[in-house]
């Protein structure tokens, strides 16, 4: 199954609100699809979570906002919580659903290769005498 774009409606659900400006909703739905498919395009299948996240991020905050106060009621939010942006664990989760990232091993041994030694045999054994300095008598 190919990735499916979220809609306004999943998204309102997403954020838990009851109301939703749809145009609104799809514009950032659309742009942060666009923002997905810098790190990983096409998107795959699952991204449909990461494309929520981005999206809910800038819906709540667009202005980015870390410290309001209205009245008594004040309001601190994380450096960065607000925009259209993708975080370090939005871009890993993308990979990972892109079968990219983690571990893996590369065998840089020919599919030829003959696993007979290549170096002359010495079928003799050793000679009697060795060479002075070797550290036999």
């Amino acid at each position: 199954m190919a990735f499916v774009p979220p809609t306004a409606e999943q998204l309102g659900l997403y954020l838990g609100l009851g109301e939703i400006d749809g145009d609104r909703a799809d514009l950032l739905i659309t742009s942060a699809v666009g923002l997905c498919q810098t790190v990983v395009k096409p998107l795959p299948e699952g991204a449909e979570a990461v494309v929520l996240s981005v999206a809910g991020r800038a819906y709540v905050n667009p202005q980015q906002v870390s410290y309001e106060t209205i009245g008594p009621m004040s309001v601190q939010r994380p450096t960065g919580s607000g925009g259209l942006y993708l975080t370090k664990n939005d871009k890993a989760a993308l990979k990972s659903l892109a079968g990219r990232g983690g571990a893996f091993t590369v065998d840089p041994t020919p599919s030829t290769a003959d696993p007979s030694p290549t170096w002359p045999i010495d079928v003799d054994g050793f000679p009697d005498e060795f060479e002075p300095g070797w550290g036999y008598p």
